[in-house]
This record gives structure tokens, sequence and C-alpha cells, in this order.
């Protein structure tokens, strides 16, 4: 067995916890909060989601007991890391009047240093799709670079397969194989309550020295592996990338979209949950004195009206071509702009559409005619 695969029990976990504290991380994971799983920071591992699971199906959210205290026997919740490292608002420059004109107030406060607790393979992938959005091209942004370079990511391994999910597709899961300090698989066979891990960075090998651990046996390295396997094999969804971006270029004008967008509200809940949609607006204010100015980035959704607003009128006026944009882009032009597809297979667009659309199902609907183009 490698040097770099160990186990943990669940006390080590817990000193894990302690570790990242006595570092100066904000340590960010999975908790519960109006029924649902969403990031929280965490103190103690009696903050996890300990003994749920979740239950999602198109539209369908809900939490239930699990036979057994698993940590992380659940999928994803409605968050993901996007909202830590590309804030939903966030001030880009503040001024002040002064006599001579205007004077531009600097932000003083530290950025805090995040360690995301419990990520999973698909979210890690998103991470690593936004870092090309954002860092990848010749102009960086240096609001997601600040918070970026600051953060350690502890993952876990997914033994088991969501209804709404479709990693495999993407390629993007249920391991974790790459961006990531420390990756985990949990395993629970009878009394046993433990630990599989890998070590993926120095930092993560050094967080590992500071804590209680032992070298991996093959057998229990072959256990959590066969749990992993046994998730992929269960996926609830499926999509086949195959030809993709050629098949939904040459379907613009597919009669699906007229039927999709019958059902769309248009509301952009997808977008807001997606772990790697990135569109922006930005705005300008003054207060009511006139004495300070603000710019501000807050998230914008292309379901919006008034994000294809262009001088002059909206060049987007149907839900059918605001649909279209949304699924063309993430699946057909991001790979020509980023090399990748934007989609990650976590599901979440599929669950937290209030009317259940499935981008799997959208898909396979035209995957077997090819619609000629209007002029």
């Amino acid at each position: 067995m490698s040097k770099s695969q160990f186990v943990l029990e669940r006390s080590g976990l817990e000193q894990l916890l302690q570790a990242l504290k006595n570092e100066g991380y904000v340590t960010l994971g999975p908790t519960v909060r109006e029924r649902a799983i969403v990031f929280g920071e965490l103190h103690t591992l009696e903050d996890l989601p300990v003994g749920l699971k979740d239950w999602q199906e198109g539209g369908t959210y809900r939490l239930e007991p699990r036979a057994d205290p698993a940590l992380f026997g659940y999928n994803v919740g409605p968050q993901s890391p996007k909202q830590f490292l590309h804030p939903p608002l966030l001030r880009l420059l503040r001024a002040s009047k002064t006599a001579q004109g205007f004077e531009i107030v600097s932000e003083t406060e530290p950025l805090p240093k995040y360690a995301f607790f419990g990520l999973r393979a698909c979210e890690l992938q998103a991470i690593q799709i936004q870092d090309q959005v954002f860092l990848g091209g010749p102009y960086q942004d240096s609001h997601y670079k600040a918070r970026r370079e600051q953060v350690l990511i502890l993952a876990v391994n997914c033994t088991q397969a969501g209804n709404a999910c479709f990693c495999t597709s993407m390629n993007s899961g249920p391991k974790a194989r790459a961006g990531f300090d420390l990756a985990l698989t949990e395993v629970l066979e009878g009394d046993r309550h433990y630990f599989v891990g890998a070590v993926g960075s120095g930092a993560g090998a050094r967080l590992l020295n500071q804590i209680a651990h032992r070298p991996a046996s093959e057998r229990e390295w072959n256990q959590a592996e066969a749990l992993v396997d046994q998730t992929a094999r269960n996926m609830g969804r499926g999509l086949n990338t195959e030809g993709l971006k050629e098949l939904l270029y040459q379907n613009l004008d597919h009669p699906r979209w007229e039927e999709v967008a019958g059902r769309c509200l248009s509301c952009g809940n997808c977008t807001q949950v997606c772990p790697t949609c990135f569109c922006t607006s930005v705005e300008d204010h003054t207060d009511l004195t006139g004495q300070i100015a603000e710019r501000t980035r807050h998230w914008d959704s292309c379901f919006t009206a008034d994000f294809s607003y262009l001088h002059g009128g909206n060049v987007r006026v149907s839900t059918r071509a605001r649909y279209r944009q949304w699924l063309t882009h993430k699946l057909a032009t991001w790979q020509d702009q980023f090399g990748s597809l934007g989609c990650v297979g976590c599901g979440r667009c599929i669950t937290w559409c209030p009317v259940g659309i499935d981008l799997t199902e959208e898909v396979a609907a035209m995957g077997g005619v090819h619609v000629q183009n209007q002029p």
C-alpha cells in the first residue's frame, strides 16, 4: 500500500477539526438548517448531519434518518463552495466625498482562510472549472484569486448515489481524484466506523501528521474502493456526452425547446444552485447624502430579462430562448470558451427546479433527431 493511504478513526476526524482551527482556518462543512444540508461553520463532528440522508428527485428534496450514525451519508445540498469563492454580493469599490473630490476607501478586513470539510468529487471539479473561468485567461479576477489561494480542501468520496446524480457521465465522480489536500471514504462495518484516506498535497500531509492515524491495510483500502465503485454503478441519472456539443448546435430550433419553455418559470433557481454558473451584473450606488459611492457585483442569471438587455432592447425575449441559452452554454459553447463541459453532474439544477425540469431528459429528447436550423 502507498504511504499516502491511511486510516482515521472517528476521534482522529475530531482532531483534524481542531488542527484546522489551530492553523487559523474557518472550517466550513455540511450542517442542517431549515430542513436542508447547507454550509456552515464546523466546531465539532456533532455539527455534521449525523445519521441523516437526503432524498432528491426532480423538484423534490427532503432529509430522512439513516439506520446508522454515518457522518457523510447524504449527497449534496443546495449550496456549493461557489458562494465563498465567488460571493453572491461583492463590493468592488467604495469612494468617499472630500473637499477636493472623491477618495477611494480601501478595504481593511483580511479575507478568512477557508477549510472546506466534506466536499464531494463533483464539487472539486466545479472549483477547477471556476478556476479556469476566473484565473485561466489573460485577465484574472483578483477577488476570486485572493480567496482561492487560501483554501484548504478535505474531500469525502460518495458511498451512495443520489437520484439526481450523474457525475459518472461527466467524469467528475464519485471518487475525488484531484484538487484536494486530504480525501476520505467513510466505512461502516458492524461496530467499526472508520475513514480510509489519501493525501493530495503537502498541506494535507502536514495536517495528517498532527492527528492520530495509521497506514491503511489492503483489505481496508479495497473495502473503501468497493463502496465507491458500487456508487458509480448506481447513478440516478445518465447523460451521453459523446458528440454533445454538435448535437446541441444542430438542434437550435428543435421543437423540444418550446416544450420545456412551457414548463420553465424563468426563476433562475438552476443557475443559483449550479456550482459553476458565474454570470454577474455590476451596479453603482450612492447614499442619500451623496457622500458615499459604491460599486457592487452580484450574481445574475441568463434567465432574467434584464441580463440579456442590450442598448435598444432584449435579445432573448422568450423563455424558450433563455433556456436554450443556458443549456447550450453549459454543455456546448462552454467547451469552446474554456475547453471543458460546464456541468459536473451534481444534479442540483434538477432537484431545485420548482417544476422538476431535468437537463438529462431534455438532451435525450433531442438525441435521435437532428433538425435543420432556420436561417
